[in-house]
C-alpha cells in the first residue's frame, strides 16, 4: 500500500497468535500500535492487547476513535460544554480558539421532531414549522458551532436519523488521514452507536462527557472486554423478518448475561444476511447490555458500500486493506472466544417484546395470552378475552358524560365508562362512537433507526398496507399512526414503489425524520382518547418499530409499550387492539363482511426482495447526500450568533453556560471522605437512565413546569426536556423526576423523597437543595444494573448538580458507570451477593465512606459506616469502580472535562 499501515500481519509473522484474535481486538490492537506514544498509550498496553485472554482481564486499554459522532440531544449540551470551556479559557487570558475538537466531529439534528400532527399530507410540513419554532435558540447555537469550531459538521434537520446517515454516509470502513490507512472507528453520544458495526465499523455509545473528551484529543480508557462469539447459522424463515431476529437475539444475549463485553457474529448465517440486517442487529446493543455487536467487513460489505454509492476506488481501498491487515472475514476463521453462543435462524418465529423493556421476548402467537396475565399481575384486573366481553352496562359521569371542545375546537365528546374491575370506555366524538379498554392500541409508530434502516421491513411495511388496503381495510380511527424514516433515501424507494401512496391510505403519513416516538416525541394523544384514558384509568398501548419501551417513555400515557417490525405495527394498527391472536383469528372484516386474515396480507419473501432490487436504487444515496449538509430554507435563514467567543443570552431557557468550569482552580482540592451523608433516593434493580436523566414531556406542576413559568414560558411551549438540554436550570429539576420511579424511602411514586430529619415529603430536586443549604452531602442506594438505558450524560450531570456525592448499587450499566466518574461521582458496588436490604439498610441512615482521601486507587475497598436512627452501626466493604489510574485522576478533578481543562491551562503559554 502507498502509506503507512500498523501492520498486524507483521505481528503474526514475528510470532505472534494473531489469526486467533477476535476482529474488534485487532481493531482496538491496530489502535494502540498506531497511537503508541509512551506515555498514554504504553508497551503493556500494547502486551495486553497481543496476548488478549479470553477469560478476561482487569487491566485497562486506551483507545483512539477517529471520529465522534452526535445527535442533537447530546450534542447540544456537549457544545454548551465546548463553548464554555472555551469562555473560560478566554476569561483566564489564553487563546480560545485553540479550543476545537481534535478529531472530525459529525452532529446530526434527528431528535427534536415531535409528532404533534399525524394521519395527514400537511403533518410532515407542521411538525417542521413547530420544530423550528420550538428549538430555534438550540439550533443557533449548533449553527455557530458549525461556523465557530474546527472540525465540526452539522447535518441540519430533516435529514435522517444520526445512525442510519452514518451507516449509508458517514462510515468509511477505512480512513486515509494523515499519511496513514487505518480502520474507520468512532465512539457517539447515543447508545446506539453500534449500529454501525454491522458495515464493519468498530464503534459504540458513550456518555457526551466521555465523547467530549475524545473530541479534545483524549484516549477513552476501559478495561479490556471479553469477546463472546454469537454463531449464527441458516436463514430467516418465510413469514420472519430482521426484526423477529434481532428481538430473539436480545433474550439470548441478556439471558446469558454480556453487559461491559463485547460481542462478535460469525458462523454461516452471515452470508444470507444483508448489511442492514446485521445493522439491525448491531442497533440493539445496548438492549443486549453489550458495547458493541461486531460484523467483520466482507463480501457483504462492499456490497452495500457499493449500493450506497460509495466510490469504486474507496471500495477497493477497503478490500485491498482489510485483506493486508488481517482485517477481512473469509468465513473459515478459527478465533477463540470467550463463550460462544449459537441460534439457529430457522427457528425464528414472528416476535414482539415488552410491555417495558426490550428483552422480554414474546412470540406473537402468545401476545393475546400474555396480556391477560400482564394485566392481572401489573394492574390486579381480572382479564376477559376482548370477544367474549358485554358492554351494554355502562355508568355516564354526571347522568350525561362529560363534554368538553374537541380538538378542533367545535362538537362535543361523551365518555361513559364502564363498571367493572376490567376498564371499558365508549366515547362519542363529533358523531364518531367507539370503545377502548385495557388492551387497546392508542399509538402505532414505524420509527427509530433500529428498523428504518433496512429496505427490507420498509418495503414489507408498505406491501402490507397495499394488500391491506386491497382489501378495503383501514386502520382504527383512535389509533395514532406515523411514518418517520431514517433518511431521505427510505422516501424516495418508498414514493417509488408507489408503496408510500397505500401507508397513507392507513394514515401511515410521513410526520419528520427523527426518532420520535422510541424518545418519547411521539406527541399528544387527541384530547378525547386522553381524557378516556385518563378518567378510566385504562392500560391501553403502543407498538413501534423501535429499540426502547422502558416505561412512561414512549408516552406519560401509555402504559404497554411493545417493539416490532414495521410489518406488525401496520397490522395491529388495522386491529386497534393488542390481545387478539392474529395468527388465527380475523385481521377484520372487508366491507363486505368476508374475514381478513394475516396471510391474506402478508407478502413473500420473494415479494419482498423482488421490491427491494427494483427500488432501492445507488443513484438516491447519491442526491441525498450530495447535499446533506446544506440544509432547507428554513435552516439556511437561520440567524446564527458568529464570533469565537458564544454569545451567551440570560434570558434563554434553552441555552445557558454550564456551572462547571466557571472561576476552575489552577489545581484540584484534596479529595476527602464522605461524612454523614443522606440518602437521596432508595431504588431496586433495573434502574434506567429513563428513570434518572429527564427525558419526554413535563407537565406545568412539575418542578421544571413552575421554574419555566416562573420565567414567562407557557405550557405550550415547554417543549421536551431533550429540547432544553443545554440549559442545566432546567434539566436538574428535572432528574429522578420520572413519573413511574420507585424510591423506596418515599410514599409517593415518581420524583419524590423523604427529606431527614425532618421527614417531609418532598420533590426530589426540593430536598436535594435543602440537603445543599444545610450542608449535607448525598448518596443513592440502588440495585443490579444500575444505569441500564441510553448514554445520557445529564443522568450523571443532574445527579452532580443535586450534590450527589457517591451511588452504592449492586452493579453499574458501563456507560453510567463511566459517567458518573466523569462528573465526580463515586460509583460504589456492595460486597458481591450483598445488597442494601440483605444489610438491613433502609434508606434512613446516616452514612460515612472511607478510604477515598488516602491513597485512592483503582478498584479500592472502602469502609462504609451507616448509623441507623437507633445509633446502631452497620459496617461493610463497597468495591471502588474506579477501572482505571486516568478514573482516579478524573475523579480527583471534579470530572473529566475539568481534568482536561486543567491540562489545557497548564500546557498554553
Amino acid at each position: 500500500m502507498d502509506k503507512k499501515i500498523a501492520s498486524l500481519a507483521q505481528l503474526q509473522a514475528e510470532g505472534k497468535s494473531i489469526d486467533l484474535l477476535p476482529f474488534s481486538i485487532r481493531i482496538l490492537l491496530e489502535n494502540v500500535i498506531r497511537n503508541h506514544n509512551g506515555f498514554s498509550i504504553t508497551d503493556e498496553h500494547l502486551e495486553t492487547l497481543t496476548n488478549w485472554v479470553p477469560s478476561g482481564t482487569e487491566k485497562e486499554i486506551p483507545f483512539k476513535p477517529a471520529r465522534v459522532l452526535m445527535q442533537d440531544f447530546t450534542g447540544v449540551p456537549a457544545v454548551v460544554d465546548i463553548a464554555s470551556i472555551r469562555a473560560e479559557v478566554i476569561r483566564k487570558g489564553k487563546n480560545g480558539n485553540r479550543i476545537n475538537p481534535a478529531i472530525p466531529v459529525d452532529l446530526v439534528i434527528d431528535h427534536s421532531v415531535q409528532v404533534d400532527y399525524f394521519g395527514t399530507d400537511y403533518a410532515y410540513n407542521k411538525n417542521v414549522e413547530l420544530e423550528y419554532e420550538r428549538n430555534s435558540e438550540r439550533y443557533q447555537l449548533l449553527k455557530w458551532a458549525q461556523k465557530g469550531l474546527d472540525n465540526f459538521t452539522v447535518v441540519p434537520p430533516g435529514m435522517g436519523i444520526c445512525h442510519q446517515v452514518n451507516l449509508e454516509y458517514l462510515a468509511k470502513g477505512v480512513i486515509d488521514r494523515d499519511e496513514w490507512y487505518f480502520p474507520d472507528t468512532l465512539v457517539g453520544t447515543d447508545s446506539h452507536t453500534p449500529m454501525v458495526n454491522g458495515i464493519g465499523v468498530l464503534g459504540w455509545g458513550v456518555g457526551g462527557i466521555e465523547a467530549e473528551a475524545a473530541m479534545l484529543g483524549q484516549p477513552i480508557y476501559f478495561t479490556c472486554p471479553q469477546v463472546v462469539g454469537l454463531k449464527l447459522t441458516g436463514k430467516i424463515p418465510e413469514g420472519c423478518t430482521a426484526t423477529d431476529m434481532v428481538l430473539a437475539i436480545t433474550k439470548l444475549l441478556r439471558d446469558y448475561g454480556v453487559v461491559g463485553k463485547f460481542v462478535e457474529v460469525f458462523g454461516n448465517g452471515l452470508d444470507h444476511l444483508t448489511v442492514t440486517d446485521r445493522a439491525t442487529i448491531s442497533n440493539m446493543s445496548p438492549e443486549f447490555g453489550c458495547t458493541v455487536t461486531y460484523f467483520p467487513i466482507d463480501h457483504q460489505t462492499l456490497d452495500y458500500m457499493q449500493r450506497t454509492n460509495r466510490t469504486p476506488e474507496h471500495i477497493d481501498l477497503v478490500e485491498a486493506y482489510c485483506k493486508e491487515n488481517m482485517l477481512w472475514r473469509s468465513g473459515e476463521e478459527a478465533i477463540i472466544y470467550t463463550d460462544v453462543l449459537t441460534l439457529d435462524l430457522g427457528s425464528l418465529q414472528a416476535t414482539v417484546a415488552g410491555p417495558k423493556r426490550p428483552q422480554d421476548k414474546i412470540l406473537v402467537k402468545d401476545l393475546f395470552k400474555k396480556f391477560g396475565e400482564l394485566l392481572n399481575e401489573e394492574y390486579s384486573r381480572a382479564y376477559i378475552p376482548y370477544k367474549n366481553r358485554e358492554v351494554n352496562t355502562w355508568i355516564s359521569e354526571g347522568g350525561s358524560g362529560t363534554e368538553y371542545a374537541g380538538a378542533n375546537g367545535h362538537g362535543s365528546t361523551q365518555i361513559q365508562v364502564k363498571s367493572d374491575e376490567l376498564k371499558t370506555v365508549r366515547i362519542i366524538n363529533n358523531n364518531q362512537q367507539y370503545v377502548l379498554s385495557d388492551g387497546s392500541l392508542v399509538i402505532a409508530a414505524i420509527t427509530s433507526c433500529t428498523n428504518t434502516s433496512n429496505p427490507a421491513v420498509m418495503l414489507g411495511a408498505g406491501l402490507v398496507a397495499r394488500k391491506a388496503v386491497e382489501r378495503g381495510l383501514r386502520t382504527k380511527s383512535w389509533v395514532k399512526t406515523s411514518l418517520a424514516p431514517g433518511s431521505k433515501v427510505v422516501t424516495e424507494y418508498l414514493k417509488r414503489s408507489g408503496l408510500l401512496e397505500d401507508l397513507e391510505a392507513l394514515r401511515f403519513h410521513h410526520v419528520g425524520y427523527g426518532c420520535t416516538s422510541c424518545i418519547g416525541n411521539s406527541g399528544p394523544l387527541p384530547p378525547h382518547i386522553a381524557e378516556a384514558i385518563d378518567k378510566a384509568d385504562l392500560v391501553v398501548s403502543s407498538i413501534l418499530s423501535g429499540n426502547r419501551n422502558f416505561e412512561a417513555r414512549v408516552h406519560p400515557q401509555v402504559k404497554m409499550n411493545f417493539l416490532a417490525s414495521p410489518m406488525l405495527v401496520v397490522v395491529y394498527a388495522l386491529i386497534g387492539r393488542i390481545d387478539v391472536d392474529i395468527l388465527n383469528d380475523p385481521i377484520n372484516l372487508d366491507p363486505n363482511g368476508e374475514p381478513v386474515y394475516l396471510k391474506d396480507i402478508w407478502p413473500s419473501q420473494e415479494e419482498i426482495n423482488k421490491a427491494v432490487e427494483t427500488f432501492v436504487k445507488q443513484q438516491d444515496f447519491k442526491d441525498v447526500y450530495d447535499v446533506i449538509f446544506d440544509g432547507n430554507e428554513q435552516w439556511q435563514n437561520l440567524v446564527a450568533p458568529s464570533g469565537n467567543n458564544y454569545e451567551w443570552n440570560s434570558k434563554s431557557t434553552y441555552i445557558q453556560e454550564a456551572p462547571f468550569f466557571k472561576d476552575i482552580s489552577s489545581e484540584p482540592q484534596q479529595i476527602k471522605d464522605i461524612e454523614e451523608a443522606r440518602v437521596l433516593l432508595y431504588l431496586g434493580d433495573s434502574v434506567t437512565t429513563d428513570h434518572i436523566s429527564p427525558a419526554g414531556s413535563f407537565k406545568s406542576d412539575s418542578v421544571a413546569g413552575k421554574y419555566l413559568q416562573e420565567k414567562g414560558v407557557e405550557v405550550k411551549d415547554f417543549n421536551s426536556y431533550g429540547s432544553r438540554r443545554g440549559n442545566h436550570e432546567v434539566m436538574m429539576r428535572g432528574t429522578f423526576a420520572n413519573v413511574r420511579i420507585k424510591n423506596k424511602i418515599s410514599d409517593i411514586e415518581g420524583g419524590f423523597t423523604t427529606h431527614f430529619p425532618s421527614g417531609e415529603i418532598k420533590s426530589i430536586y426540593d430536598a436535594a437543595q435543602d440537603y445543599i443549604h444545610e450542608d449535607t452531602p448525598l448518596i443513592i442506594l440502588a440495585g443490579k444494573e444500575y444505569g441500564s438505558g441510553s448514554s445520557r450524560d445529564w443522568a450523571a450531570k443532574g445527579t452532580s448538580l443535586l450534590g450527589v456525592k457517591a451511588v452504592i448499587a449492586e452493579s453499574f450499566e458501563r456507560i453510567h458507570r463511566s459517567n458518573l466518574v466523569g462528573m465526580g461521582i463515586a460509583p460504589l458496588e456492595f460486597p458481591e451477593g450483598a445488597s442494601a436490604a440483605s444489610l438491613s439498610l433502609d434508606g434512613t441512615e446516616i452514612f460515612t465512606i472511607e478510604g477515598l482521601a488516602d491513597d485512592l486507587q483503582p478498584h479500592k475497598q472502602l469502609k462504609v459506616t451507616a448509623k441507623k436512627q437507633g445509633g446502631e452501626n452497620i459496617e461493610f466493604n463497597a468495591h471502588a469502580r474506579f477501572d482505571s489510574i486516568i478514573e482516579v485522576e478524573y475523579y480527583k478533578n471534579g470530572g473529566i472535562l475539568q481534568y482536561v481543562l486543567r491540562d489545557f491551562l497548564k500546557n498554553e503559554h
